[in-house]
């Protein structure tokens, strides 16, 4: 497992080292085509998968946002989102990232998530611990939590108008960032973690394996995940 995690940093800086000195307008270009999980493919979508592919393919199946399926008969699959905030990326707008869970018969082992807009590479192994790399300087630094915040993060906010004006109603400050793994990686520095809509593997696989100590509530539209109690029922019963 150490190899595969070591191959995931090498993968993630491989493209982040491309995005800071070879990035080019071709990049945020769509490609023509629609990804497996149903968006429209940048070339930056493209070619981020296909240096997973390179780096990863030997671990287990593939099963990528952008080509789904990519069998190699293991009983390892590796779920990958190539760009996580494929419009903030487009829309030069710094929150994008990666995503990559290793699972095991069905359960997340191993989480990768990196932000390609700072270089900083969250990883969890299979022991549960939690590691903070930064590319620039391949050193590791320490993952601080920060004890109390203000701010929620709402994803996909602008698709639930009534829930926005509950929250509002209620007095509950929140942000929409548009990168979902990257939010759920940091789910334990905000106030909590809310995200409506189709929930795919995708999207959320690798951040909910790294927060997973904290307050989980999944449904089929709804995933709400929170470090204080208080808060999550609070946001739990604004839903209801």
């Amino acid at each position: 497992m150490k190899a595969f995690i070591k191959d995931c940093i090498k993968a993630n800086k491989k493209i982040y080292e491309y995005i800071n000195t070879h990035i080019s307008n071709l990049d945020y270009i769509y490609s023509g085509q629609i990804g497996f999980g149903g968006d429209k493919s940048l070339n930056i979508d493209l070619f981020a998968e296909n240096i997973f592919i390179e780096y990863l393919k030997s671990y287990g199946d593939i099963f990528s946002e952008e080509s789904g399926y990519i069998s190699s008969n293991s009983s390892y699959k590796i779920i990958i989102d190539p760009i996580d905030g494929s419009d903030n990326f487009s829309s030069n707008l710094p929150y994008f990232g990666t995503s990559i869970a290793l699972q095991k018969d069905n359960k997340t082992i191993i989480a990768v998530v990196c932000n390609l807009a700072t270089g900083i590479l969250i990883y969890k192994d299979e022991n549960k611990k939690i590691k903070k790399l930064n590319l620039a300087t391949n050193k590791y630094i320490d993952f601080l939590e920060l004890q109390d915040s203000n701010i929620g993060i709402f994803e996909r906010a602008y698709t639930n108008p009534k829930l926005c004006q509950k929250l509002y109603e209620n007095n509950i400050k929140y942000r929409s960032l548009g990168a979902v793994a990257l939010s759920l990686c940091d789910a334990r520095n905000y106030s909590f973690v809310l995200f409506y809509g189709k929930i795919r593997e995708f999207d959320i696989a690798a951040g909910v394996y790294i927060c997973e100590d904290l307050n989980i509530y999944q449904s089929d539209k709804f995933l709400i995940v929170a470090k204080k109690i208080h808060i999550f029922n609070l946001i739990k019963d604004i839903i209801n």
